[in-house]
């Protein structure tokens, strides 16, 4: 694991993530694109990795999300 926050989004990058924002909403989608402020493009992720949870939405098209908005990013 690498020591630099931008290191591993580059590593999960086309990957399924999870991505939980500060207002509590939970968003589920396959990492297409970041930058260097943390913004995150998700795409749908078909399916891989969604766990049945009704808290999460899975990403039904392009979602850009804004780094400020976010708290953690999970693979």
């Amino acid at each position: 694991m690498s020591d630099r926050p931008l290191d591993a989004l580059e590593a999960s990058l086309k990957t399924p993530v999870t991505v939980e924002l500060k207002d509590g909403r939970t968003f589920h989608g396959r990492l297409d694109g970041y930058d260097q402020h943390m913004n995150v493009v998700l795409d749908p992720a078909d399916g891989e990795g969604a766990e049945a949870d009704r808290d999460v939405h899975l990403v039904q098209d392009t979602t850009i999300i804004r780094g400020d908005n976010v708290v953690s990013i999970e693979t």
